[in-house]
This record gives structure tokens, C-alpha cells and sequence, in this order.
């Protein structure tokens, strides 16, 4: 496999300029010739659709929800990065692009950062246009408030909802462009394979998910905006459909799948309750601004009201171990810090799974009407979950999987080694390294949707010409028969176990083996566990009804499937990785303080695996990281 990043020459802050400039354009009276799909319908998804079918192109978009405004993107909550520096406090791109190669901890390509900080200044203008109702300060100026990883305020926020905003702004210019019969929007549907022609990615295979209908669809280029594989782990922040079935089908047929073992913990969420627990709460990593981290000092008073310890026996464990960033340390560094306490047991809640995330200070100093201002909507949503007032208790919290930082493998111009196959947002792996930085999902998602993809897919449509196949091309039919195969497959077995029981000792298997730490040991455990639990899912799944009607258990067994196989990618991935990096920490590569130790002699590149075929081993396939702006440095926030 040849994997061509397609970095432009020249100076870094000029390469994405020159790129565009250099690239072919289609004349717009062309532009209605040709046929995009567009799969998912988030920030990503939704950006891009609605900005090509502007500029003219036929699209056909498709949703699992029952509408596009429901897609995962409305969950995200604290604020959205941009380099604007309207504070004053000595913001730039360069700092916002250099604070993102850290944060990922050296590992993200270094001209698609930059060019994501570049475009970060374009994304506001953008989006107050479309009329997304920023926080804004007394004199009208919109607002910023700081974020894990950073020194200075450059993240634009709506409240706790800021997901849900930018994901309306873009829903009201996809759906008008559905209005305007440019786009045909298709809810309800699942993409069960992609259709490769003559080496082109040229359709997909759907189903209706109301009526199981299979279906073909054809197109001159395919666009995968379907977000990321935490719910491989079962119990993360990511709502309970969220998969990685699109992606992982195309990797089977051939797209390269880049640093799968990549995923990341938020510090972040409302401890786990029960076993039956279906999925885990985010708390937005804003509250860190006005919330400080702290465990009791002794082991005996953790079951202790917290109230009723006094300041002098607590333990303000990011203060005291990172004084430079003190709570507003990156996730994954802030994740490892309570784990720890927890660890050493030092865990407050019933299990000893949390720590506290306390606001007394900040009322004190700022009045509850401001953090009610500020995260009003936060402090409801944690009270109707625990039954807890974070106005005069301090929350309960404890990390979780969140956000996946690997994903198809892209070039600069976020198209995979499938010519005609793009792959945008947290679906592909370009721009967070091993570590994402608070803020920059929304950034990159909005970067990718309505200002890289709508001046890149056309670049390849202007040398590949209008071909759309026929749906009765033969890899059209052979993909469908894949996909009917599979199905009938899965109703077939009638065994004893439904596809929700796989996915939870999956899940259960990844968290203890491949969670936050990992070992050589613990992957290699982890990886013949599930092997036999895949062996076990097909013999012995039951899947109840059949595919001529709405069977979400037939989803889910198609998704579950889909997981076991990708869990063996994740923790292979993560088993040849010798360093710790990010998200990415092996106990056997720590610093003797604990922290993640790189090796970036052997490991400076971006893994992207090969599809080699069922019972065979992945082929690793490497794009080397070369830094020509930064250099590697010991990541360091004391």
C-alpha cells in the first residue's frame, strides 16, 4: 500500500493558500453533472453537504437518526477553538497550532494542524453569520473562556450547549439546500458497505432501517462523516448508536485504518452507577475553569461528607502536580491524575470511582448567579442524574472513554488511499495526533465540512469527470450480496445470547486491557479474549424478528459484529506501539513520575493497517512524521 500524504511545498502558513490555488475547479454550469454521497449528518456531514450543494452539486446525505439535527455533534458541549485572540492574552495560529502538535503529543501531521488552526478564524465568522448565539461579554463582543491545554481564553462558547448550536447553524443550511431540491436527504438509513469501482469508491449499500429494505446507491465520490468508535468500549460519553461499522467496511474494502488504539479518556463525566448502566455523562471540560479537582488527603474520610472536611486534608491533585495549567491540564493528563488517586485509594463516591470537581471558591468569588450563567444547564443535568446540588456539593467525577483520535487514514486533502473516498471529522485521523485538545472536535469538524472538503472533492472530481455507475454494475450487485449474506447470517444462528450481552463484555474486555493503561501483557490478554468471544458471538447470538421490518436488535448485531473485529485491530495496534504517547499509555514506557515517556526514534509515524482478509493479520503500513515547524520536545505542564 502507498500511502502519499500530499503535503503541499512551501512555507507552512502558506501551503494551504497556494494548495487551493493550485487545485482544479469545476465550472459551475458542470457542477450539477455529478453526485456526492455524503454519510452522517453531524458537524462534519452536515457542513459539507450543504456547502457543495451550494456551489452546485446533486447530493444524497444520509442519517441513522430520524433526522439529521439529532446526530451525535448535539452532545459535545463546552466550546469550539479559534485563534481569534479577542482577549488580548497572546493568542495567534501559530500558538493555537503549536499548543494542538503538543497537545496531541507530537504525534498529528503537522501541515494539516496548522492549516486547522488557520481556519479556525474562518469557522466563528462563519457560523455568527448563520446566527449561532455565542456567549457574548457586556459590550457585545463574543466571549472566551480557557480549556484543557492552554494558557489563554480562545474558546467560543453557547452556554453548555455549544454542540447543539453549531449543529442547528449547519442543519439550517443543509436544510436549505433540501428545500432547494439539491439534496436528498435520506433518514433512517444505515451504510452497510462501500462500492468500489475500477479502484474508485462509487456508492454505498444502505439499509432502510423502518423496513429493511437493501438499496444502491451510486456516485462520482463517497464522503464519510460518521464519527468515532468509542462505543467499542460499550460504556462511554458517546450516544448508544454511535459505531464503527461505516468506516470499519470500508477499511475491509480496502481503506487504510490509521492509529486505531488512539482513544481518549475524558476526566470529565458522572461516575458509573451500575452494571447495567447503558451509557456514561459527560460533564463539559468548561466547568474546570471555575471547578477545582480535589481527593481526600486520608484514605478514611473518602466515604465522608465533603463538606465536612476541611480545606487543610484535601488534596487538589492537578494544582499540586501541574502548577502551570492546574485544572485546565489536557485530558489525558488529568484522566491518568485521578485514575491514580483512585488507584491508591483515594476515590470518594460508593465504588471509590471518583473524584471531586468542587465550585465553593468560585461561588464565593464570583456569585452562583455567574456559574449559573455559565453552566447553568450543567449543574441541572448532573442534579437530575445523581440527585446531587453541585451548587452546595461538589460534583462527583471520573474518566471516560469520549473521542477516538484515530480513524480512516487521510491525505492533506482528506482523501483516503480509496481515490474518491473522503472521510472528514473524527471519522478520519488527521488532526489530533495521540491526544485531542478540549474544543478542537467541533473546530476540526467544521473545518473539514465547509471549508477544505467543498475545495478538495472537486479537485478530484475536475481529473476523474461525471461517471457515476450504473447500480447494476456487477461490484454494485457483489456488494450487495456481501451485505445480504451477513444479514442472513446473523438471523441464522439462533443461540441464546443477544447481541447487547456481546457488547458489554466486549466492552468490558477493552476497558480493563486497553483502557487507560495498557500493558503488553493486558493486549495480548485482551486480544485472545476476544477472539473467543467472537467465536461465541457466532454461535450462540440470537437475534429476535426478522429484516423485513424495524429490528434494532439486527442493527445492533451488525454493529457488535463490527466491534469484535475492530477491538482486535485496537489492541494490535496498541501491542506494536512500544512507547507511551497521549491517550496511549503502556505501563512499561513511563517516566519515573508517572508521565507518558515517547520514543520517538522508532515511533515518529502514523500506523495505518491494511485489510489483509478474514483470519489473517493487518498489514502495517507507516507514514513517517516529519516536523519542519516544531520540534519534539518532553510534553510537560508543571
Amino acid at each position: 500500500m502507498k500511502l502519499n500524504a500530499n503535503i503541499p511545498e512551501g512555507p507552512i502558513e502558506k501551503k494551504w493558500d497556494k494548495h487551493k490555488f493550485n487545485m482544479k475547479l469545476v465550472n459551475p454550469a458542470n457542477r450539477r453533472k455529478y453526485k456526492l454521497i455524503v454519510v452522517g449528518t453531524g458537524l462534519a456531514g452536515a457542513s459539507a453537504a450543504a456547502t457543495l450543494a451550494e456551489q452546485g452539486y446533486s447530493i444524497d446525505c444520509f442519517c441513522f437518526q430520524d433526522s439529521p439535527r439529532r446526530a451525535h455533534s448535539i452532545a459535545a458541549q463546552g466550546g469550539i477553538n479559534a485563534a481569534k485572540n479577542y482577549p488580548n492574552d497572546g493568542d495567534s495560529v501559530y500558538r493555537l497550532f503549536y499548543d494542538t502538535i503538543k497537545g496531541g503529543d507530537f504525534r498529528a501531521r503537522e501541515a494539516n494542524v496548522y492549516r486547522l488552526a488557520q481556519l479556525s478564524l474562518n469557522i466563528i465568522d462563519q457560523c455568527v453569520a448563520q446566527g449561532v448565539p455565542f456567549a457574548r461579554e457586556y459590550s457585545g463582543y463574543l466571549d472566551n473562556r480557557s480549556f484543557g491545554g492552554a494558557q489563554l481564553s480562545r474558546t467560543f462558547y453557547a452556554r453548555g450547549q455549544t454542540g447543539q448550536q453549531l449543529l442547528l447553524g449547519a442543519y439550517s443550511a443543509l436544510s436549505r439546500q433540501i428545500g432547494l431540491g439539491k439534496v436528498n436527504m435520506h433518514s433512517r438509513y444505515e451504510m452497510l458497505d462501500l462500492v468500489i469501482v475500477n479502484g474508485h469508491a462509487k456508492g454505498i449499500i444502505t439499509r432502510n432501517l423502518v423496513n429493511g429494505a437493501i438499496e444502491r446507491w451510486s456516485a462520482d465520490a463517497v464522503i464519510l462523516a460518521t464519527g468515532g468508535y468509542g462505543n467499542a468500549f460499550y460504556l462511554s460519553t458517546n450516544a448508544q448508536n454511535c459505531n464503527v461499522t461505516a468506516i470499519f467496511r470500508a477499511y475491509k474494502r480496502g481503506a487504510a485504518f490509521a492509529n486505531p488504539c488512539y482513544t481518549q479518556i475524558h476526566p470529565t463525566c458522572i461516575p458509573q452507577e451500575g452494571d447495567e448502566q447503558s451509557k456514561l455523562t459527560l460533564m463539559s471540560e468548561s466547568l474546570r475553569n471555575d471547578g477545582r479537582v480535589w481527593v481526600p488527603k486520608i484514605k478514611e474520610v473518602c466515604q465522608k461528607d465533603p463538606i465536612l472536611i476541611p480545606e487543610t486534608d484535601r488534596d487538589y491533585i492537578l494544582e499540586r502536580k501541574y502548577p502551570s495549567f492546574g485544572n485546565l491540564a489536557p485530558r489525558d493528563i488529568a484522566s491518568r491524575a485521578a485514575k491514580e488517586a483512585c488507584d491508591k485509594g483515594f476515590g470518594v463516591g460508593h465504588n471509590g470511582r471518583g473524584v471531586y470537581l468542587d465550585f465553593s471558591d468560585s461561588i464565593k468569588r464570583l456569585g452562583r448567579n455567574i456559574i449559573e450563567e455559565r453552566y447553568g444547564n450543567l449543574f441541572d443535568m448532573y442534579a437530575r442524574i445523581t440527585g446531587e446540588n453541585a451548587y452546595e456539593r461538589p460534583m462527583r467525577i471520573y474518566p471516560a472513554i469520549h473521542y477516538t483520535m484515530g480513524g480512516l487514514w487521510v491525505d492533506y486533502n482528506l482523501m483516503s488511499n480509496i481515490p474518491g473516498l473522503f472521510v472528514l471529522g473524527e471519522a478520519n485521523f488527521s488532526d489530533h495526533g495521540a491526544n485531542r485538545l478540549g474544543a478542537s472536535a467541533l473546530m476540526q469538524g467544521l473545518s473539514d465540512g465547509y471549508f477544505i472538503a467543498p475545495a478538495t472533492v472537486p479537485n478530484y472530481l475536475a481529473e476523474v469527470g461525471p461517471h457515476a455507475p450504473s447500480t447494476n454494475d456487477t461490484a454494485f450487485v457483489e456488494a450487495e450480496n456481501d451485505v445480504t449474506a451477513t444479514i442472513n447470517r446473523l438471523l441464522s444462528i439462533k443461540g441464546n445470547r443477544s447481541p447487547r450481552s456481546f457488547h458489554m463484555e466486549l466492552g468490558k474486555i477493552l476497558w480493563e486491557n486497553c483502557g487507560m493503561a495498557r500493558s503488553e501483557k493486558s493486549l495480548k490478554n485482551a486480544i485472545g479474549l476476544i477472539h473467543q468471544l467472537k467465536e461465541q458471538f457466532w454461535n450462540n447470538l440470537h437475534v429476535t424478528s426478522t429484516n423485513d421490518s424495524f429490528n434494532q436488535e439486527l442493527e445492533r448485531a451488525g454493529r457488535v459484529a463490527d466491534f469484535l473485529d475492530f477491538g482486535i485491530l485496537m489492541c494490535q495496534d496498541a501491542l506494536h506501539r512500544n512507547e507511551s504517547c497521549g491517550g496511549h499509555f503502556r505501563e512499561e514506557y513511563q517516566t519515573p513520575d508517572g508521565e507518558a515517556k515517547r520514543n520517538d526514534e522508532d515511533f515518529a509515524y502514523v500506523a495505518a493497517w491494511e485489510y489483509a482478509g478474514p483470519q489473517k493479520d493487518p498489514i502495517l503500513n507507516k507514514e513517517p512524521l516529519v516536523y519542519s515547524e516544531v520540534q519534539f520536545a518532553t510534553r510537560s505542564y508543571k
